[in-house]
């Protein structure tokens, strides 16, 4: 986290092997619900790489987030492996076919020529429309449990517009797709409170 101003939150994200991340989907939304509760607000703008992620707090508790453009490429071979490159912000390459190959194809593909900033790799199963399986293997990370730009991803290569429920083993996020951008739906919950006298319950940094 780098910098608030009033509803304004500007962050960057460091993966675990040092290198920066464009883009966070759940991240962006994460940040934004935090600083809702420190505001008392129900809407939020994430500063993030070079854009800016409005957040709102839906009805039913959860925080929506409008993510901006997506661009679908055309389907390619890389390696022998059929993908569709799509961008979020980031980079992404989305696998159809067994999301328990990911340990397999998301190492191969993520430093794969092909990509020269690598990739981040998404292998779906449709289950049926409007709904598919997938597991994600993150740039700089390795295998995580679920990514939010993964689901937009995941759901423009495979549906390209309208609702989308995307299931991860962290669990399940909704994805909007209309005119070529995306929103994404999820909870954000914390995992404890933090002492209201804490120092850092109420520093920007």
């Amino acid at each position: 986290m780098q910098a608030v101003d009033g509803d304004d939150l500007t962050i960057g994200v460091v993966n675990p092997d040092g290198s920066r991340a464009e883009m966070s989907g759940n991240g962006t939304r994460i940040a934004a619900a935090w600083l809702m509760s420190r505001n008392g607000t129900a809407e939020a703008r994430v500063h993030v790489g070079s854009r800016t992620v409005n957040v709102r707090r839906t009805d039913e508790g959860l925080f929506e987030s409008a993510l901006g453009r997506v661009e679908v490429g055309a389907r390619e071979i890389v390696d022998g492996i059929e993908l569709t490159p799509v961008w979020v912000g980031n980079p992404h390459a989305v696998v159809v076919g067994d999301p328990g190959r990911i340990g397999e194809l998301g190492p191969r593909l993520e430093s794969h020529m092909r990509f020269p900033e690598r990739t981040n790799v998404q292998v779906v199963r449709v289950e049926r429309p409007g709904v598919v399986t997938a597991r994600v293997w993150e740039r700089g990370v390795g295998e995580t449990a679920a990514s939010g730009t993964g689901a937009v991803a995941a759901a423009a290569a495979t549906h390209g517009e309208g609702e989308v429920l995307v299931r991860f083993p962290g669990g399940d996020l909704q994805v909007r797709l209309r005119d070529g951008a995306a929103w994404l739906i999820g909870p954000a919950e914390p995992l404890e409170e933090m002492p209201a006298s804490s120092p850092e319950a109420d520093t920007d940094t």
